[in-house]
């Protein structure tokens, strides 16, 4: 019975997070990581423009609100073609790609200056999204009004990893131009809050890796277990009572 147990045990983990901080309360850490993200081809993209001119506002008016076939309210917005533009009503395109929200609304507003007076835009995503998957409470796909998210918020919103979670080794999947990127990440390590992947980007995938502990507690051997301990328990004590006759 005793090697029965030990066979069923998984290793001791640790689930704390940053368990090597050591620092005093209190102390703080200047921010280097907090790089904003860029647009990318295939982003879609809300721009709001508002001009003195009632007329000119009109024909940018292209982000009002509609119904899809499902009957669910959706906003319009501008994709950005594989070249790196936007087709804009007058303007015509734009090319926002590798830009932050800023730097796109100073270039649109730059475009704008030959036909409009004083222009006002405003960018922001519609598809910044982030999804978390793996071995958290609530795994789920998000889509955030905030550009700015990073590692820990995305877990909280999915209800947190599990007793299951490997908290040292999160998978990060980014895509970006093509490419993808996959990063191994330690929530166990305190470093990691200065990692250029602890701030998520639009489309990112957060996978948290299951414990083997989990296989072995699904297996369907081990649902065998305690029938198995039972009947052995069983033998035991009629083999213990007929010797004792």
């Amino acid at each position: 019975m005793i090697l029965i147990l030990l066979s069923s045990c998984s290793p001791r983990r640790n689930l704390v997070y940053f368990s090597d901080l050591t620092g005093k309360s209190g102390e703080s850490q200047v921010i280097t990581n907090d790089i904003e993200p860029r647009i990318q081809t295939n982003d879609l993209l809300s721009i709001t423009i508002n001009t003195l001119s009632s007329e000119s506002n009109v024909l940018f008016a292209v982000n009002s609100n509609n119904m899809n076939k499902n009957g669910y309210s959706e906003k319009e917005g501008f994709r950005v073609n594989k070249l790196g533009n936007v087709n804009l009503p007058v303007a015509g395109n734009i090319n926002l790609q590798g830009l932050t929200i800023e730097e796109a609304q100073q270039t649109v507003v730059k475009s704008l200056n030959n036909y409009v007076k004083d222009p006002i835009v405003n960018i922001q995503f519609l598809n910044f999204r982030i999804t978390v998957i793996g071995e958290v409470n609530h795994p789920a796909t998000f889509t955030m009004t905030n550009e700015k998210m990073n590692l820990l918020e995305a877990l909280g919103m999915a209800g947190d990893m599990t007793a299951y979670g490997k908290r040292e080794n999160v998978l990060l999947i980014r895509e970006i131009e093509g490419k993808r990127t996959i990063i191994h990440m330690n929530l166990n390590k305190g470093d990691i809050l200065n990692s250029p992947y602890f701030y998520l980007k639009q489309n990112d995938i957060v996978y948290v890796e299951p414990d083997k502990g989990k296989a072995i507690d699904i297996s369907p051997n081990n649902r065998l277990m305690p029938l198995l301990i039972a009947t052995i328990s069983a033998v035991a004590v009629l083999a213990t009572t007929f010797l004792n006759r």
